[in-house]
């Protein structure tokens, strides 16, 4: 604690700065009740708090006695001290290391029994109209777009309850506690209605640049993994990371200094928001608004999805909310650990469109094989100075995945897609800027002559990808 004597230059008592360290700070809802409960104490007469840098400055006359800030910051939900950098809390690493093995053991036993493609497999592209589309948004709500809008209502979810826990109010009512995820879904609804009649008005899809939604997932995996770090409670200084937009934006928009600020706005701008987050659902979706050339019925597509989405997304992030006393902290760590997860899911995704092979889009050994004996895969097939290479899309990614080509010859991609409600319906080629939106049936997809070496290609999330590995074609 220091402290710096102001001079004392006509008799008044002389003011001194009092720097002192309090422990629990992490908003600045935090630092507005630090410092109102030190700035009350007898011979203090202003009090500014810090959650960046964990302390207090008091202007006082004489500095108060540690019990005496104690008790008043006691009352608050803090105390004096300084937080670690890793947590030496035995219980907060047994709740991190069980929860991680969990999760992990859940996400491999849904790949290994096929879960994974039950989402697709709920839904008929023979059929159609907005019980299609209500169907696909159900089934968006707990299939692998969640790792988009699902990490996000869950980390808002976990810290709202967080802010709760630490307020000292009364215990507020389940309802009180889910407003904000209501409010969000809502705005969810009324922004895709919106936006969906924009789509009829102007005629155009609304997507990204590979390498812009590629970037766009790497931040957004950065931002959830800090996220889930702090719900963690592994690192306590990251607790008082927090994520904030330039002042002038958030007056523009509603959004408050911090938590006390909450407005129904700000969650209704945050959940329509979530139109522009590259799913391959929403977008799916958004291509059939878009062929409807109708504002109306376009707009009634896009609320029909958002609805579907909606029990999914409120079911998520409930499960915060029922947690009460101490279980809550051991509920928030978990979900932590699953928010770190959706934001590993994102970066993987993100890296893979920005051209970085990563796991899936390594050759396997048999076309590493074929490729060192200069030959191409049994699926390609060369005439007229063109090759064709023949793959299938399914719900669960491209087969083969990965095939040996021709160096220095043009390819004529066909392409059987079994199911164009999925992510691995919007194939993109990073490296070439090429992009198809794959319909069911029978698809075309025409590339230049690839030079020698590894051309990645993955859907438009990054979640299926697959290789076109070039080779020098015989001399002869």
């Amino acid at each position: 604690m220091t402290q710096t004597p102001d001079a004392d230059t006509k008799g008044v008592p002389e003011v001194h700065e009092i720097t002192v360290p309090v422990k629990g700070m992490t908003c600045a809802a935090c630092e507005r009740k630090v410092s109102k409960a030190l700035g009350a104490l007898p011979g203090v007469d202003h009090a500014e708090a810090s959650a960046k840098s964990g302390r207090v400055v008091l202007t006082a006359v004489d500095r108060p006695s540690d019990d005496v800030m104690n008790a008043a910051l006691a009352k608050a939900g803090y105390s004096i001290g300084s937080d670690p950098w890793v947590s030496k809390d035995f219980s907060v690493w047994r709740t991190f290391v069980i929860s991680a093995i969990v999760v992990g053991l859940a996400v491999y036993f849904a790949w290994s029994l096929g879960l994974s493609e039950l989402p697709s497999k709920l839904t008929d592209p023979n059929s159609g109209g907005l019980m299609l589309v209500l169907v696909l948004g159900l089934t968006a709500g707990v299939s692998t777009c969640m790792a988009l809008v699902g990490g996000l209502v869950l980390a808002i979810s976990a810290s709202h309850a967080a802010t709760l826990a630490r307020s000292g109010r009364p215990e507020p009512s389940f309802a009180t506690r889910m407003r904000p995820h209501v409010m969000f879904n809502v705005g969810r609804i009324v922004g895709f209605a919106l936006l969906g009649a924009l789509l009829g008005v102007v005629g155009g899809a609304l997507s990204l640049p590979p390498a812009l939604m590629g970037l766009l997932l790497v931040g957004v995996a950065i931002v959830m993994g800090l996220l889930g770090l702090r719900l963690t409670g592994v690192f306590p200084r990251l607790s008082a990371w927090n994520l904030s937009l330039p002042s002038g934006f958030s007056r523009l928009v509603g959004l408050g200094e911090s938590a006390d600020d909450y407005t129904d706005w700000r969650a209704a701008v945050l959940g329509a928001a979530t139109f522009f987050l590259p799913c391959g659902f929403t977008q799916a979706v958004q291509l059939y608004a878009l062929s409807t050339a109708s504002p109306l019925t376009a707009a009634l597509i896009m609320a029909t999805f958002a609805i579907g989405t909606t029990p999914g997304l409120l079911a998520l992030a409930g499960v915060p909310e029922v947690a009460t006393g101490k279980s809550r902290d051991t509920v928030l760590r978990v979900v932590g650990v699953v928010v770190i997860c959706f934001a590993l899911v994102n970066a993987l995704g993100g890296l893979r469109l920005l051209g970085y092979q990563i796991g899936s889009t390594t050759p396997t050994a048999e076309v590493s094989q074929q490729a060192a004996a200069q030959q191409v895969s049994s699926n390609v097939t060369v005439a007229n100075g063109v090759q064709t290479v023949t793959m299938t899309q399914k719900p669960d990614g491209y087969f083969p995945a990965d095939t040996v080509v021709y160096a220095g010859m043009p390819i004529r991609w066909a392409i059987n897609a079994t199911s164009q409600y999925d992510c691995s319906a919007f194939l993109t080629v990073p490296s070439l800027g090429v992009r198809a939106n794959l319909t069911a049936g029978a698809n075309q997809v025409d590339l230049p002559a690839l030079p020698e070496g590894t051309t990645p290609f993955t859907c438009v999330m990054g979640m299926y990808s697959g290789t076109l590995v070039a080779v020098a074609p015989p001399a002869s």
